[in-house]
């Protein structure tokens, strides 16, 4: 069963660990494998192969990343779970040959969907709905 207390820590973790670029083993049982679909501004990937491929891609690129969760509001219905989540992301960008690497700073609006799998809490649609630069943050 779904429970706020279970959302949060979920949300928590998650972003713990992208902002330590954590081994796949530590990521993958957050999310469903077969029902996984995440919306990125730049891609949609399927499952937990498309989510390593693209993990494994945006870690070579940012970096001294840090995520700050400002809201988690789970409406929750049985095994299933609609979240909505904003959270301030920071990350350095070098792009060669550049002699300096730039700094995001934004807010990610998002929302989640989330269930039950195995008797685990899980992320089964992970949607970027947008992203609010702060001043002065370069862009993606």
């Amino acid at each position: 069963m779904l429970t706020n207390e279970s959302i949060q820590e979920l949300a928590a973790v998650w972003y713990k660990k992208l902002d330590v670029h954590a081994p796949m083993v530590e990521v993958l049982p957050m999310l469903a494998d077969k029902e996984l679909e995440m919306v990125f501004p730049e891609a949609t990937i399927y499952g937990w192969a498309g989510f390593e491929g693209w993990f494994q891609r945006v870690i070579r690129i940012f970096f001294d990343e840090i995520h700050t969760l400002k809201e988690v509001t789970p409406t929750i219905d049985g095994d299933k779970a609609t979240v909505k989540v904003i959270v301030k992301w920071e990350a350095s960008v070098w792009n060669a040959p550049k002699a300096t690497s730039k700094r995001i700073i934004a807010d990610a609006y998002q929302t989640w969907e989330m269930g039950v799998i195995d008797g685990k809490t899980v992320i089964t649609k992970y949607v970027v709905d947008g992203l609010e630069y702060y001043e002065g943050s370069a862009t993606l």
